[in-house]
């Protein structure tokens, strides 16, 4: 089995993945990773099924990532000695039973992606390009770096992969503009950070400048490798179900590289057989951060960026997505829409999901706002089943967490706060607040 670079605009470009190429050379497009599909139909889909399933219990890595478990669809031809695992993926699908029954939906599941290792969906691609990249150290290629600009998520994955492969990381941040949390990663993985007096597109413009040096390598998800770990989430998603898969997936969306890996997953279990239908897909945007959602209402005949506005939901204040014409591409064929929240609405989406256990990060609460509002248009069926992506663990996200139940967010009206009784150190005052306590 193998697999090359080809031009996503399919204008016959083709090449290794040992070249160091972002674009397509001829057309400036972004590339793709082509797979040899007729190398992989020679194994039955029952089979694959069988041989996912068998893995998924390993406890050593390759078989113990999400990603190299299945390793064949992701980087075929990488020798297991270069693979650089963290144990990403396997994430808990968890069920949200009371907000299904809110919304007449059949079922509603939060896949939770920010349960690994950096806590992020981040993990699942930066595996197969820290690991590719170690594949070229090794065979004498001169990378002395990798390098990404972020809103957080992408600086940590790739500074805790580099960090276990030995490898030097760089990042560039918009300053002022990452949680705290995320700001720390990278410092305590050793990368060198540049908290730089800009924005994410800022920082994108930077990082692509920067690496046009290829000794310098480029992470963000315009490289198509990060694709192909990210796209083994709806591999996960389907796995987990049965290899069945939901009526409705939804996704936040800001530079839009997960909602495009998120199709390509989609297509390649139906190319081998592995499920029998498309889901619809939506992706979900901040209302301050939303060019991709203003382009979805204008039919996507018109593509202007933004300058992204402030909002909770910073890992997708993004204005310039570089894979806008990929997620375009996707939507169309899953026939999907785009949707936006409010930051009142993503952050009570958020405190509604956390009162069934979980611990929604802003941008799922973007993704679970936009399904209450797709089912309130009738956009998605009362009785359908619908699976949310939540993409970072909401622990990356404490400052915004205590200011919802501080009722002290501005824009935003808390309607699910809920903050602590203060009380003196006396029984009959602690008896007194839990009298209104019911039993089962």
């Amino acid at each position: 089995m193998h697999a090359d670079y080809a031009c996503s605009e399919g204008c016959g470009f083709r090449a290794s993945l040992l070249d160091i190429v972002y674009r397509c050379p001829r057309c400036g497009s972004l590339l793709e990773v082509a797979h040899d599909l007729e190398a992989l139909r020679a194994t039955p889909a029952s089979e694959w099924k069988r041989r996912f399933e068998g893995r998924f219990g390993a406890a050593r890595i390759p078989d113990a990532s999400g990603v190299w478990g299945k390793r064949e669809w992701a980087y075929p031809q990488l020798p297991v000695e270069d693979i650089v695992s963290l144990g990403e993926g396997r994430v808990p699908l968890k069920a949200l039973p009371r907000m299904a029954s809110a919304l007449g939906l059949g079922a509603l599941d939060l896949m939770e992606c920010g349960v690994s290792p950096t806590g992020s969906f981040k993990d699942w691609g930066m595996t197969v390009l820290v690991s590719a990249v170690k594949h070229l150290r090794s065979r004498g290629v001169p990378v002395r770096a990798v390098a990404c600009a972020s809103t957080g998520d992408t600086s940590a994955a790739l500074a805790a992969y580099c960090a276990a492969a030995g490898i030097p990381a760089v990042v560039f941040l918009p300053r002022d503009k990452v949680s705290l949390a995320q700001l720390v990663q990278p410092i305590a993985n050793g990368a060198r950070v540049l908290s730089l007096d800009t924005d994410f597109d800022g920082c994108m413009r930077l990082v692509q400048a920067v690496t046009a040096d290829t000794g310098l390598y480029l992470a963000n998800s315009m490289n198509s490798l990060r694709i192909e770990g990210q796209k083994m989430i709806a591999v996960e998603l389907c796995q987990d179900l049965g290899w069945e898969p939901p009526d409705w997936v939804v996704i936040p969306g800001g530079n839009l590289g997960n909602a495009s890996a998120l199709g390509r997953g989609f297509e390649l279990m139906l190319s081998l057989g592995l499920i029998t239908r498309r889901p619809r897909i939506a992706v979900a945007q901040a209302q301050r951060a939303n060019p991709f959602a203003r382009a979805f209402r204008g039919g996507f005949r018109e593509w202007v960026p933004m300058q992204a506005e402030h909002t909770l939901a910073s890992a997708i204040q993004i204005g310039n997505p570089v894979s806008f014409r990929r997620a375009v591409r996707m939507l169309q064929a899953f026939e999907g829409v785009v949707e936006e929240a409010t930051e009142s609405e993503l952050a009570n989406a958020a405190a509604r999901a956390d009162r069934e256990g979980t611990f929604a990060c802003p941008q799922t609460g973007v993704a679970l706002a936009a399904v209450e509002k797709l089912v309130a248009r009738g956009v998605i069926a009362r009785d359908a089943r619908v699976a949310v992506i939540s993409t970072a663990h909401g622990l990356k996200f404490a400052d915004f967490k205590v200011g919802y139940h501080r009722s002290a967010l501005a824009d935003v009206a808390s309607a699910y706060a809920n903050p602590p009784v203060n009380l003196p150190a006396e029984l009959d005052a602690v008896k007194a607040a839990l009298a209104d306590l019911s039993g089962p």
